[in-house]
């Protein structure tokens, strides 16, 4: 066992805690062993009912992934090594979304990249007024991952597209919108629902006992901003959504009520907020590796006309196990993390440089043994 893991069994409920607060509970390869080890013993175990897991501390539930960790391997040419890592937390995600017991997740405070690996795919996912949810990948010239590509693939319209390549933080409005979560409860109700799953009483499941502390968050600025992120973000390729998202921003053109980006745009009145939000959305893009850009939207894009979270997990592994060995992710983490220069250097720096077809060859090409052996 893990000292960044505590695991305990009353009342029937398996609450297992990431216990690493000083770095926002983030997944190290330890860690995800053993919570592996925890949701195999727990699997056949007659006093566990359902499970619940939580992060210590106030601050979040899991900002991601260790990536000082992942820095070490991809720096070091670890590249193997980064493989049984991806491996190991695939399949830990995958088992979470099959386990034959309720998994209830809650993701208090920040939740991100690996962070939604292990709650995004749970039987019941909670969200509270301090939950900060986001796949951040593309910030450090990655893509997402952990499931992440199934689960904004399935974010209503092209949501889901805006989240992965803006990185977007979700506050839990957006969440429950997007589809990353199930219900609302204010952060000072949770000890009482942790009571009341442990004293749960039959016919009453976890999701049910969940909705009787689920309250309303204010609306969802996701929700609001719908139409004209689906007329942009439809667009074909990155280039083509920021060339969207400029002449939005800039008045030349506004979107039907509909989001139909079809023709010309028909005219609607320009809200001033929705136009500053387009321009800031299209300076991000700006700033962001263009690689991370294009694989993250064919990435996407893919995963919607995939069967399972298994086949999502399996074409992230692809690309990963390449993004590992990219100049561009050891530069993103370098900037961002390891010498927070915010300024990095990314190769190629301009989206019109890159090779044609690159995405599809780094999601088709299979050249290292799969998640899951044939």
């Amino acid at each position: 066992m893990s000292d960044h893991i505590s695991a305990s069994v009353a009342d029937g409920v398996g609450h297992v805690t990431l216990d690493r607060p000083q770095a926002l509970n983030a997944l190290s390869y330890e860690m995800i062993r053993a919570l592996t080890a925890v949701f195999d013993a727990w699997r056949d175990d007659t006093e566990v009912g359902l499970v619940v897991i939580d992060g210590a501390g106030e601050r979040g539930f899991c900002a991601g992934g260790d990536i000082r960790e992942l820095y070490h391997y991809a720096s070091n040419d670890d590249h193997a090594e980064a493989r049984r890592f991806f491996r190991a937390e695939y399949r830990l995600d995958a088992t979470i979304a099959r386990y034959p017991k309720p998994v209830v997740a809650i993701m208090d405070g920040i939740t991100m990249g690996g962070g939604i690996g292990l709650a995004g795919h749970a039987s019941v996912r909670v969200v509270t007024e301090r939950s900060r949810v986001a796949m951040p990948e593309t910030r450090i010239g990655f893509t997402p991952d952990v499931g992440g590509s199934w689960l904004l693939a399935n974010a209503p319209g092209e949501l889901g597209v805006h989240l992965a390549l803006n990185s977007r933080t979700m506050d839990a409005a957006d969440a429950l919108h997007a589809g990353f979560a199930d219900s609302f409860v204010p952060s000072e109700r949770l000890p009482h629902l942790l009571q009341a799953l442990a004293e749960r009483a039959d016919p009453g499941t976890p999701a049910e006992i969940v909705m009787l502390f689920d309250e309303t968050p204010g609306p969802s600025a996701l929700a609001l901003a719908r139409d004209w992120v689906d007329a942009c973000y439809s667009a074909p390729s990155v280039g083509e959504i920021i060339r969207r998202l400029r002449a939005f921003a800039e008045g030349r053109v506004t979107v039907p009520a509909d989001g139909n980006p079809s023709g010309s745009f028909p005219l609607h009145p320009l809200d001033p907020a929705a136009s500053a939000y387009a321009a800031s959305a299209a300076d991000e893009l700006e700033t962001l590796s263009p690689t991370a850009l294009a694989v993250t939207l064919e990435s996407v894009r893919r995963a919607r006309t995939l069967s399972s979270l298994e086949a999502a997990l399996e074409q992230e592994f692809r690309a990963v196990s390449w993004f590992i060995e990219q100049h561009d992710l050891r530069e993103g983490i370098r900037a961002q993390v390891i010498d927070k220069d915010r300024q990095p250097r990314w190769n190629p720096p301009e989206l019109g440089d890159l090779p044609p077809g690159l995405a599809a060859r780094v999601l088709d090409e299979a050249r290292y043994d799969p998640v899951w052996p044939a």
